[in-house]
Parts: structure tokens; C-alpha cells; sequence
């Protein structure tokens, strides 16, 4: 079997693997780490048993790595919080979930992923965090990555997630891969003149959330 069909056979043994709702999702072979590498835009999710990587690239948007450290089940989220300036004074912290659709769709992004997780052998009490992105790229923009940032922190500590790692802020995106099977994640720091494509990208997306409401509510496990 020539390389090319060996790596084309891993990557569709994982999409015979993996859950439905992620056969959209592209996978690619990754020959430097000898894995199917999953790949992530933002507003999406991808949660695995498998040994199989997650990667995704971040601007202002942040990405929750999550997985249980006993049984390496867990995935990555890449989400946005649709705050304008109004709702971002406004908002109360206090009620998660319910102080306006920005909380609630921040909620949504971070219950989804850990809903799954916990449904497929995870365990809330092994569960553990790395949190990347929230950089300050939407220059026209007010700095939705440092809410996006004061989200996810906020978000873990009252749900008792313990953060072993994160790279947050600044003013450059970055290319995260993270495996959850082992817990691993690589980061690296791109350069912000050169990527107008994440921009352009994220534009859209912020665009479309928050012409969006969220709809129906999820209880946590």
C-alpha cells in the first residue's frame, strides 16, 4: 500500500469512528505526528475517544481544550461571545446562563462540549482544562477577546475545572493542537500582518452571532 493510501485509510477509519455530528468536520493526516488530525472553525466543536487530534486557528475567538485525565475522552470548542458594548456593562455574571444571549451562548459553547464529554465516559471530578486565544486582532472592533478571555476563566472556576495551561491574550492569533488523549497541546503564535484570512474570518462569524439569538437552554451533567 503506497503512504498516500495508508494515510487516506486512517482518515477514513476515524470518520467511521467518529460521532455523526462531526463527519463534517475535516480531517486530515497528519504525517510530522503520525495521527488524523480534526480541524475546527469557529462556532464549531469536535469531541473523540479516539487518538485523534483537534486543531483550530484563533484570533480573538477562544478555544476550551477539555478531557478527562484518567480516560483521555474530551475535545476542543472555538467560540465568540456576541457582546456589544451595551451588553457588555450590562451583563451579570452572577446568573450564569441568563443575564443575556451573549452568557448564554458562551454557555452553550462550554456545556455542549462538556455534556458530550461526560455522556461518553468522561468524569466531572477528572476533568481537566487549557484554554488559548482571546487576542486583540479585530482592531475595529472593542476588545472582544479580553471578555471572551474574562468568559472562559469565569466560567471554569464556578464549574470547578481545574486550568493546567493557557496562552491568552496580546495581539497575534495562533494555531493550537491539542490531543486528548494525552492532554498535550502545541500553540503557535502567528504573525497578525500576514493573517487576514482569521480576520476576515472571524468578521463574519462575530457578524452572524450577533445577528443570532440562541435557542433552547442545557442543564450540565
Amino acid at each position: 500500500m503506497s503512504l498516500n493510501r495508508q494515510n487516506h485509510s486512517h482518515v477514513s477509519d476515524c470518520l467511521n469512528q467518529c460521532l455523526p455530528e462531526f463527519s463534517h468536520v475535516n480531517h486530515y493526516w497528519d504525517q510530522q505526528r503520525k495521527m488524523v488530525v480534526a480541524k475546527i472553525l469557529p462556532g464549531e466543536f469536535y469531541m473523540t475517544k479516539a487518538n485523534v487530534a483537534i486543531a483550530t486557528t484563533l484570533g480573538s475567538c477562544i478555544s476550551a481544550c477539555i478531557w478527562d485525565a484518567d480516560s483521555g475522552v474530551g475535545g476542543m470548542n472555538h467560540f465568540m461571545l456576541p457582546l456589544t458594548e451595551k451588553e457588555a456593562h450590562n451583563v451579570d455574571w452572577g446568573r450564569r446562563g441568563m443575564a443575556s444571549d451573549a452568557t448564554r451562548y458562551g454557555n452553550f459553547a462550554m456545556e455542549h462540549l462538556i455534556n458530550l464529554i461526560l455522556k461518553n465516559g468522561g468524569r466531572r471530578k477528572t476533568l481537566r482544562a487549557k484554554v488559548f486565544g482571546g487576542g486583540k486582532v479585530l482592531k475595529q472592533m472593542s476588545d472582544v477577546g479580553k471578555k471572551n478571555i474574562d468568559f472562559v476563566l469565569r466560567y471554569l472556576k464556578e464549574e470547578h475545572i481545574e486550568v493546567e495551561g493557557s496562552d491568552l491574550g496580546s495581539y497575534y492569533p495562533r494555531k493550537v493542537i491539542f490531543e486528548p488523549m494525552t492532554g498535550r497541546a502545541f500553540v503557535k503564535r502567528l504573525d497578525n500582518l500576514h493573517n487576514d484570512t482569521i480576520v476576515k474570518r472571524e468578521t463574519d462569524y462575530r457578524s452572524s452571532i450577533d445577528k443570532d439569538s440562541v435557542d433552547g437552554d442545557i442543564e450540565i451533567f
